[in-house]
């Protein structure tokens, strides 16, 4: 049961940060502020360094991971694509990462909840990933 909990927490994780790496590169390019375009890029590597991370602990499992449902990342490209195209903005691009930052700490909450015979490093790995999004949608406030 450990084993497998673990595994499926990891490949919720996976699809996550993977949403999350899409999600800021979308909008890096709309991006006009200095400030607010040097906090999505070092989410961005910390983003990184995590999926490193995770894919560490899926090769040990050999296990593939997951990548984001098809369907969430279409949507997700809507609509970023259809905000920016009416107002291409540093607070529309806030208004948007904010929406994913909250959904991701919300889908991996719920994965921790449900895979709760994970491991902890698994679990630590999880919490992470909630605690730098619950960061980014904090320092970005000022934008939107």
């Amino acid at each position: 049961m450990i084993e497998q909990d673990t595994i499926k927490l990891l490949r919720e994780c996976d699809a996550g940060v993977k949403m999350g790496i899409t999600s800021i590169d979308d909008v890096l390019e709309y991006v006009d502020s200095n400030d607010l375009e040097q906090l999505l890029s070092d989410c961005k590597k910390e983003h990184d360094r995590i999926d490193a991370e995770i894919q560490e602990l899926l090769d040990k499992y050999e296990d593939e991971g997951k990548e984001p449902a098809a369907i969430a990342k279409g949507m997700s490209w809507m609509k970023t694509n259809m905000k920016l195209a009416m107002n291409e903005s540093d607070h529309t691009i806030a208004d948007l990462i904010t929406d994913g930052c909250n959904m991701g700490v919300k889908s991996l909450n719920k994965y921790l909840n449900k895979y709760a015979a994970a491991d902890e490093v698994s679990k630590d790995i999880a919490k992470k990933l909630i605690n730098l999004e619950e960061k980014l949608a904090v320092d970005i406030r000022q934008y939107l």
